[in-house]
């Protein structure tokens, strides 16, 4: 799943679907953020970042406990993240 895919769950009337979309947005980018993060850490990154790896380390940190939160949430209001 890429950001563009969750375009039509952002825009329903339901509170469900945008809640998905949420966490689906959120994934991705954190997904993707570990990537980088780990070819900065194994020297095969393209590009040199102006963070520190610092910032990285506490990003990745923060996404992951908000990813969590949403999944409780998604559990105690039935919203099914699989599909």
């Amino acid at each position: 799943m890429e950001l563009k895919d969750t375009i039509e769950l952002m825009k329903s009337a339901d509170y469900k679907d945008r809640f998905k979309a949420e966490y689906f947005q959120v994934k991705i980018r954190y997904d993707k953020l570990l990537v980088m993060y780990k070819k900065m850490c194994d020297g095969t990154l393209e590009f040199t970042p102006t963070c520190p790896k610092e910032f990285y380390i506490l990003q990745l940190e923060y996404m992951n406990r908000y990813l969590d939160i949403l999944k409780r949430r998604a559990k105690l209001e039935n919203i099914d993240l699989i599909s």
